[in-house]
């Protein structure tokens, strides 16, 4: 019996050590870029959102919303509750616009995704 009890033991940290590590890859950060239809950004290549009228059209024929900093990098907007929730009615007055987003970011298979604290409108 103690060999069964130590293997569970030995699976019981492995769980806990991988449940550790994937809250270590969160991280808080405030990232300033574009709320774009994730659309256009991959399949037009474009680095903002071609008017507000267009990112608010695309956003309520059901297209994601997204984050696009000023590096180039896609943020995915996610709840941070569970049932999970969609983001673009929070997103919406920002379509299209430059904004200061503040939150915990996600990174995992080369996607990154934030739940955002704080959301407001940047200049320029």
């Amino acid at each position: 019996m103690r060999p069964l009890a130590i293997a569970g033991l030995s699976v019981m940290m492995s769980v806990a050590m991988s449940v550790g590590q994937a809250r270590a890859a969160a991280k808080h950060a405030t990232i300033h870029g574009y709320v774009i239809d994730s659309s256009c950004t991959f399949t037009k290549d474009l680095k903002k959102p071609v008017s507000p009228e267009c990112a608010v059209a695309c956003a309520r024929a059901g297209s994601p919303l997204v984050i696009q900093a000023d590096n180039g990098t896609i943020y995915l907007p996610i709840s941070g509750g569970q049932p999970a929730s969609g983001q673009n009615d929070r997103l919406l007055p920002f379509a299209g616009t430059r904004v200061s987003v503040t939150g915990t970011v996600y990174e995992k298979g080369g996607s990154r995704a934030i739940v955002i604290e704080k959301l407001e409108a940047a200049g320029k």
